[in-house]
Formats: structure tokens, sequence, C-alpha cells
């Protein structure tokens, strides 16, 4: 399990609500963040962003604008990957985090959480990347997983990467395989194959007849 808690920062005292704008803006000047904690007493009460910080008057204090923070958070226990869709969610680079007492005790980067993700054998395990897609009530991850080791494959991971229209898209990432074969038992089992692949052979076939239906049209 990953140690997020290793990651959390708190070298910049976060900001309070008798902090003046102009102290802000010059906070945010001199850092890259969208965000900033704000505080009261070391509770905290939510983040201020950098838009709204350049549109509040200078010589007012953060309190006068406490309308316009914007309350989002991670706890210290929190696993990496709610962390990310927190980040995600809030369009935010910075991610206050709270004890079970709401009491502030750092926030995460946005870049040191990605990198957790980079460290996954999802990404850093060589592999073959399948796209699949499938109604949202028709599939299932034990079927794919079903698929993927009955071609003597092993699943490093996958997600949902889209959801529309009454149809889930599914990113796999399948340790190096007989590509080829999985893909052909996917579409055997109804899932369509949205990634390319040079070794997809029904596809290459399909493309060989489509050339020569043209070829017989244009006789």
């Amino acid at each position: 399990m990953m140690k997020t808690s290793l990651y959390i920062i708190n070298e910049i005292d976060p900001l309070t609500i008798a902090t003046k704008i102009a102290d802000a803006q010059v906070l945010f000047n001199e850092l890259t963040y969208t965000h900033f904690p704000v505080v009261n007493n070391n509770v905290y009460i939510g983040c201020i962003s950098e838009t709204d910080v350049r549109c509040f008057e200078t010589s007012k204090k953060i309190n006068a604008y406490q309308y316009a923070l914007e309350g989002f958070f991670v706890r210290n226990d929190h696993n990496w990957l709610d962390i990310l869709e927190a980040f995600a969610q809030n369009n935010s680079n910075i991610m206050p985090v709270l004890d079970d007492k709401n009491n502030y005790i750092g926030y995460f980067e946005l870049g040191d959480i990605m990198n957790l993700f980079n460290d996954t054998p999802f990404l850093s395990e060589h592999g073959n990347i399948l796209i699949v897609e499938k109604g949202i009530l028709d599939y299932s991850f034990s079927e794919v997983a079903q698929i993927i080791e009955s071609n003597n494959a092993k699943l490093l991971g996958l997600f949902i990467s889209n959801m529309e229209n009454d149809v889930a898209q599914i990113t796999l990432k399948i340790s190096d395989s007989d590509i080829n074969n999985i893909v052909q038992t996917f579409r055997r089992y109804s899932y369509n194959i949205v990634s390319k692949h040079h070794e997809d052979s029904f596809l290459n076939n399909l493309k060989e007849r489509s050339k020569y239906l043209e070829k017989y049209l244009n006789i």
C-alpha cells in the first residue's frame, strides 16, 4: 500500500481569515498553486483560489470573503486514488489534508500524487494497452479478467475511462502477450474494440476485403 502521508507538505503556513488580501496576492505571485488553504485557529475552513484573490480588494482581509472559499479537502488516511479523484473534481493542483478532527496538517501537491500513479504497474510495467467498450449493464470486471487470463495473460490494471450513452469504456493494461487472440476473445463476448492494434488480423482482413470490394465496385 502506498503511504501517501509521506507526501504531506507543511513547509508553508496556511493563510488565516485575518490575512490581508494583498499578502495573499503576494503568496500566489511566489507560488504556482491554483488555491491555498485558509484556517481559523488551525481549523480548516476552505481554500482561496488565485482567480478570486486577484479580484478582491487588497485593503480587506480574507474574512470579508469567506463566502468565496472552496471547502474541498482529503483526510490523512485517504488512499492515493481518492486523493487523485479529489484533485480532478476540484480543478486544483493543491489538496489540503485534515485529520479526523478537522485539524489542518498540511497539503498534497498534484505532481507528487501523479508520481505515485506513475510508479504503479499499470504505467511502469511493460505491456499492452487495450481499450474496449460494452453496455453499462452488460460488462463485468470478472468477465474482463477471465477473458484476459484465459489467454494466458495477466491483468496489470484497468479503469473506466469513459461512460456515455449507457456504454462503458474500459482501459486495460495487459502483460506482454498475443494481443490478437485477446482482441478476438473480447469480440466473441460482444465487446467493441476501441483501440487500434497492428496485430489485429480481424481488422486487417476487413481492410483487405473492403479494398477488394472498392476495386470491384469501381470496375
